[in-house]
């Protein structure tokens, strides 16, 4: 057997998120259909997070185990033919099978896209507010989270997690233009639905509908009904995903 890394990128508006969905269409499903059409043997992919319904990915990575060894770039360039146009493939790499595309993953980045003011442009893939926003106390409330390592309060009630512990190591709030922000933040691993609820939470700072002292003691209290409401998928984006 032979094991292969996919460097994938997508448009999550059209799926149930990545994971294979009984009543939905999914990411990892067009994946595991192409990949098992064109080598002609029932392909498993197993990706390195699991991005909810309407999520995007400018970069995921994946793999797969095959019992043929495969050109790589001609593998690519034909699933990008029969793949949907959503979907696209960078490259596919042999890597040891030791290599796991989610537990090998060191690091993972993700942004959320906000605008401030209506434009036809960013609806589809940024959250349209017309909130007034104190970004300077936002981003004191996001430096706080790279002191914590309990993150229960943004988990999503119910999720099927052994722990809430997590790594932060950058959370902040970065301008693109007078009316265009987006949130950034890393770690070793996220929590179900844990990026759009601390965003929600963040914009209740910045609305001075929360203070810093009270945002901590969010953190503090691990309890998902102490944080704010989870912000809409389509303005969130997987960015990156890390090896050593």
């Amino acid at each position: 057997m032979a094991r292969y890394f996919i460097h994938l990128s997508y448009d999550g508006t059209n799926y149930h998120g990545w994971q294979v969905q009984p009543n939905g269409s999914s990411v990892q499903a067009e994946l595991q259909r192409a990949l098992s059409t064109l080598l002609r043997e029932p392909i498993e992919v197993i990706g390195a997070g699991r991005t909810d319904a309407g999520v995007h990915a400018r970069k995921m990575v994946a793999h797969f185990d095959v019992s043929q060894r495969l050109d790589e770039r001609q593998m690519a360039y034909r699933m990008n033919r029969i793949l949907p146009r959503d979907i696209a493939i960078e490259k596919i790499e042999e890597v040891s099978e030791d290599m796991h595309a989610r537990f090998s993953a060191t690091w993972r980045t993700y942004r959320y896209y906000i605008h401030t003011h209506k434009d036809p442009f960013c609806r589809a893939y940024s959250c349209e507010t017309h909130y007034k926003l104190d970004f300077t106390a936002m981003n004191q409330a996001a430096q706080f989270l790279l002191s914590q390592s309990d993150f229960a309060s943004f988990c999503k009630t119910g999720a099927d997690v052994k722990t809430t512990i997590c790594k932060v190591t950058h959370a902040q709030w970065h301008q693109t233009s007078p009316t265009t922000w987006y949130f950034e933040i890393t770690a070793n691993r996220f929590l179900r639905n844990m990026v759009r609820a601390v965003v929600g939470t963040l914009i209740d700072v910045g609305r001075h509908r929360v203070s810093f002292e009270e945002f901590k003691e969010i953190v503090e209290t691990k309890t998902r009904t102490a944080a704010g409401e989870s912000m809409p998928g389509h303005a969130l984006f997987l960015e990156e995903v890390l090896y050593q």
